[in-house]
């Protein structure tokens, strides 16, 4: 008997090294599952679809493989949008099947049915529907493909019910559904023998290659060297006041960091890390400074971009000075130019420029003393302010104290993924990822609710290491019921929400602003007592004695594999002070 859809879905997405698939069940996605799981890959349920994505999202940008997500029709495809959008901003290569209505059923108000390729085309590289049961490999091949070339990011595949199950299941279902089964009259037999022929040229009829569109213009092959290399090679021999900025694109489809982190190190060059590119050169690193990068960019007179755009975190490239020559290398050809338009664009993957301009480069660069010694001063002296406030006495918690004392017990290959507002931003400060690959934020969407799909989806790519969860006490009612998939799947994240009972992040600003505290103001909620009636362990920290040990606590459940949620009572601070967020 052929294989059906879902069979032939999972076949191609194990032969591409996909490792595990994300979903909450729907009546018309089981034969993915089934599928998926039948062909070697890890099918992991989650208790919100847009948490799938999320997790599939962290899986693409730790491991350089396609996450893949799958979520039933209607319902269960709207409330991935924000997640799916996410990914598009991120830049993060993502596969995602939603179940449909059967093929004859679409537009006369069959379950969920409604138009998924509308709201899925503006937010992905592609959306499209399959109709006949030959288009599913070479749509999901072309799919996945076109997740990781030039820019990547999402791919959405509508699979209608009726391509999916047996051929013979839905025939069954279609006949019996429709009236027709065993009915004599006429115009019955006559609607029967419609049916017969739609599921015959369904299930037989060859596929017919379908163009994606094109979204922008392609950078050129990997392979190939860029004319700008020598030049900016050039320009960093003579350089005095170099300035290396990298951000995620950098480590986008990247499976094998190393070239990259050895590229930098040989480069020599003060280093500032954004996005995924936080932990590239380690916890510590003698050419990466983590304060005060807005002024040292005023006064660089060679200042490198790669694979980071000119949007606010960068202050739209004013905060770039004038006088110095800006480099930018970017997969896309618009976002290099958005805003500030550099002297030397580089249309290709950060990293791989990177790479050969270490090869060009050669020996002999810096070492830049005077400027080092300048750049230095400035960080120890923030890092030295930062201690002062951590020693700040309280009779909550002192965040600054919490995150000093995280920062001493993570473990050396610990994995970090944040989720909030004022409580990770100071996390930002003094937490150092350990190595590439293992720091993860929402990226340039700020979207609050990545971590429990993200925690998850680390857990599985870096399985029996720590995963720490930075939660803020509002961003973690979005994702903290994703505990029961921690404990059902085996998986032991530990979760820090830092609860102050506010929304710190848009209080700290709307107050003074504007004179009032509305919607802004939350309970300290019994976090860990939530977190415990989803099956993880429950921690309650509100005596700053007793840090370390509850610290010390967790990350010994955590190494027996169990999921923990440590519910932090904060103190305010002025730390971030005058933050805007908007």
């Amino acid at each position: 008997m052929a294989d059906d859809g879902g069979a032939i879905i999972g076949r191609i997405l194990a032969s591409r090294g996909v490792k595990q698939l994300f979903t909450l069940c729907g009546g018309h996605i089981s034969p993915i599952l089934v599928g998926a799981e039948a062909n070697g890959i890890q099918v992991v349920d989650v208790r919100d679809e847009v948490s799938a994505v999320f997790a599939a999202d962290a899986v693409a940008r730790m491991t350089g493989v396609p996450g893949v997500a799958a979520v039933t029709a209607g319902p269960g495809v709207t409330n991935t949008i924000t997640a799916v959008k996410n990914a598009q901003l991120a830049q993060s290569p993502l596969l995602i099947f939603g179940g449909a209505a059967a093929t004859l059923l679409k537009g006369r108000g069959a379950l969920q049915d409604i138009d998924q390729i509308s709201l899925m085309d503006p937010i992905t590289k592609w959306a499209v529907s399959i109709k006949k049961v030959h288009s599913i490999g070479p749509t999901v091949e072309k799919a996945l493909d076109l997740a990781q070339e030039g820019v990547p990011g999402p791919v959405f595949i509508e699979v209608p019910i009726d391509v999916l199950y047996p051929e013979e299941m839905v025939r069954e279902m279609f006949m019996s559904e429709s009236g027709v089964k065993d009915s004599k009259n006429l115009s019955s037999k006559a609607l029967e023998l419609y049916m017969r022929g739609h599921l015959y040229r369904q299930f037989n009829q060859p596929h017919v290659s379908i163009i994606p569109p094109s979204r922008e213009s392609l950078p050129p092959k990997p392979s190939a060297k860029s004319p700008h290399v020598d030049k900016v090679a050039s320009l960093l021999r003579k350089a005095e006041r170099p300035a290396l900025v990298i951000g995620s694109q950098a480590l986008v489809n990247c499976r094998d960091p190393e070239p990259i982190v050895n590229a930098v190190e040989a480069l020599g060059v003060p280093t500032w890390l954004g996005g995924m590119a936080r932990g590239l050169l380690g916890r510590h690193s003698d050419i990466q400074l983590r304060h005060k990068r807005s002024a040292a960019l005023k006064e660089a007179d060679l200042v490198i971009v790669a694979g980071f755009p000119f949007d606010f975190r960068m202050g739209y490239g004013r905060s770039i000075s004038s006088r110095a020559t800006l480099v930018a290398a970017n997969l896309s050809a618009s976002e290099m130019r958005k805003n500030r338009r550099p002297e030397i664009p580089v249309h290709m993957h950060a990293g791989e420029f990177l790479e050969q301009l270490a090869n060009a480069a050669g020996q002999g660069l810096g070492p830049w003393p005077d400027w080092f010694e300048t750049l230095r001063d400035r960080e120890a002296e923030r890092d030295e302010e930062i201690q002062q406030l951590a020693k700040a006495p309280s009779d909550l918690v002192n965040p600054l104290h919490l995150f000093q004392r995280i920062e001493k017990k993570m473990a050396d290959d610990a994995v970090l993924v944040v989720d909030g507002g004022d409580f990770v931003a100071t996390a930002s400060y003094i937490l150092r990822p350990r190595g590439p690959l293992s720091w993860l934020d929402p990226g340039v969407f700020g979207t609050l609710g990545v971590g429990g799909g993200f925690a998850v989806g680390a857990s599985l790519v870096r399985p029996g290491k720590e995963v720490w969860l930075i939660y803020g006490d509002g961003s973690s009612a979005y994702s903290l019921a994703e505990m029961d998939t921690c404990a059902r799947h085996g998986l032991a994240p530990i979760a820090v929400i830092g609860t102050d009972g506010s929304w710190a992040q848009i209080a700290r600003e709307q107050v003074p602003m504007l004179g009032t505290d509305i919607g802004t103001v939350l309970r300290r909620t019994p976090y860990h007592e939530v977190g415990q009636g989803y099956g993880a362990v429950g921690l309650l920290l509100d005596d700053p004695a007793r840090t370390d040990e509850t610290l010390d606590e967790a990350k010994a459940l955590a190494a027996a594999g169990k999921p923990v949620v440590i519910n932090v009572h904060i103190s305010a601070t002025d730390f971030r002070k005058g933050s805007i967020s908007v």
